[in-house]
């Protein structure tokens, strides 16, 4: 008999020898809020999965602490940031776009004879991923590892230009009430222009002399992925290329990169 009974017990399968309740709850939340355009309310979010209030109150409490989930500023609906999107950014995809970028930002810098480099977001600010130096003399390039505001800069700019709804929201959440958020409304024209043109050309915020072009790289939905920003230098040459022979070099490499 207790052969029969040993036998006929069945043995716990893999998925629920290994359960994480508590991940598995974070995990729901994630994928819920990953899969709706708009923010849900906490109550929506109950309802949706099936728990206790309770316990999705101190999960979300634990995401949005950990900047994976933003609160809206009324505070009763909840959002995904894009941090998992940042977390992606420091993996496999940016590092196949830099890789793919890289000889053809080497290519453009040896062909226009000037510097380039390629900027990607990181939350409310973007930073510098990969460089190219033109090989004259004299050159001006920013290092990889740079911080980039978005407001202030070329490259900035751009990459809010052609942002997708959804992580403009984020970004006004984030910058309510302060002067950031006085600052995006007054780029707001510019921002439209820059988007119905493609590109951006402007003297540089930060040097004197130096006009930034940038340019686009786009998702398959028409945003941003990263931007590629020329600092350009007017050459005393006779063979320095003007600005609009380098707008062209660098919206090549930017189609080219374009997914």
């Amino acid at each position: 008999m207790a052969k029969s009974a040993v036998n006929s017990s069945r043995l716990p399968s893999r998925e629920e020898l290994y359960r994480a309740p508590a991940l598995d709850k974070g995990l729901d939340i994630l994928e819920l809020l990953a899969s709706r355009s708009g923010a849900l309310t906490r109550a929506e979010i109950v309802k949706e999965l099936g728990r206790g209030a309770s316990e999705i109150y101190r999960m979300l409490e634990r995401l949005v602490a950990r900047g994976y989930v933003y609160r809206s500023a009324e505070g009763d609906r909840f959002a995904l940031s894009m941090k998992l999107f940042v977390l992606g950014q420091r993996h496999p995809p940016l590092r196949r776009l830099t890789a793919r970028a890289a000889p053809m930002m080497d290519a453009f810098a040896l062909e226009a004879g000037q510097s380039c480099h390629l900027v990607v977001r990181e939350r409310d600010a973007a930073v510098v991923v990969a460089n190219a130096a033109a090989s004259a003399d004299w050159v001006f390039t920013v290092r990889v590892g740079t911080p980039i505001d978005l407001l202030s800069t070329s490259s900035g700019q751009l990459l809010l230009a052609f942002l997708a709804e959804e992580c403009q929201s984020e970004l006004m959440a984030h910058w309510k009430g302060t002067e950031k958020e006085r600052v995006f409304a007054r780029l707001a024209p510019q921002l439209a222009r820059y988007r119905d043109a493609g590109y951006r050309i402007d003297e540089s915020q930060q040097i004197f002399g130096v006009s930034d072009i940038s340019v686009p790289i786009l998702s398959a939905d028409g945003h941003t992925l990263a931007v590629l920003t020329c600092p350009y230098i007017r050459r005393m040459a006779a063979e320095a290329i003007d600005m609009e022979r380098a707008l062209a070099l660098l919206q090549r490499v930017a189609r080219e990169l374009t997914v």
